[in-house]
């Protein structure tokens, strides 16, 4: 096994770890804020492993998570950008000019309204900077037809094309979610990480 399949197990593996002990604390405590962030986060990870459809799916319940956190904290800096990262990915996924315009539309007020609740964070300001360019992107991706070998359709010939398309459909994955997945790992990991710390020792 390769070092690269090594850390995707890994990054797997430990993301759905992230998410069932989420799941577990919803179960005792529907009102922690920072587990549904938390979770949210380990959806968009795990999303990447899926194939469209299912990452679709993921990336909406995603979406209900972090909003749900949102019900409770609206301030919550993290959560809101990560509604902005996860609203990307999802424009990024759909092939509709239109209804990925408005994706990007939500992903862009929910990175301004993160760069509003905490200005220094830097990673935000970036999110809201690259969320001007994402429609442009989007559009270039389709007018190349790599959005068409993703979703798998499109004509394929011998099983030598279909490898091929395979292997572009998941490059386009990795490019599409690797700043916006990277980032939300990050977040989610450090998130679960102080969920686990033991607490300090008496004096």
């Amino acid at each position: 096994m390769d070092m690269g399949m090594q850390n995707d197990l890994d990054r797997l593996l430990f993301f759905e770890h992230a998410r069932k002990t989420s799941e577990s604390v919803y179960a005792k405590n529907p009102g922690d804020a920072d587990n549904l962030t938390r979770w949210g986060g380990a959806l968009m990870e795990l999303s990447q492993f899926q194939n469209v459809s299912e990452s679709k799916k993921m990336i909406k319940d995603a979406i209900s998570k972090l909003e749900e956190a949102l019900t409770i904290n609206p301030k919550k800096h993290d959560a809101l950008w990560c509604l902005g990262n996860a609203h990307t990915s999802h424009a990024f996924l759909t092939p509709d000019q239109d209804e990925a315009r408005e994706y990007f539309d939500k992903a862009n007020r929910y990175f301004q309204q993160a760069v509003e609740e905490d200005p220094g964070n830097e990673i935000y300001q970036k999110s809201l900077d690259v969320a001007a360019k994402a429609p442009e992107f989007h559009m270039e991706i389709h007018k190349h037809g790599l959005t068409q070998q993703a979703m798998g359709s499109g004509p394929s010939t011998s099983s030598g094309a279909k490898t091929a398309k395979k292997k572009k459909c998941s490059d386009f994955k990795y490019d599409v979610f690797g700043w916006v997945i990277l980032a939300v790992g990050i977040v989610a990991w450090v998130g679960f990480a102080k969920s686990h710390v033991p607490p300090p020792a008496p004096r």
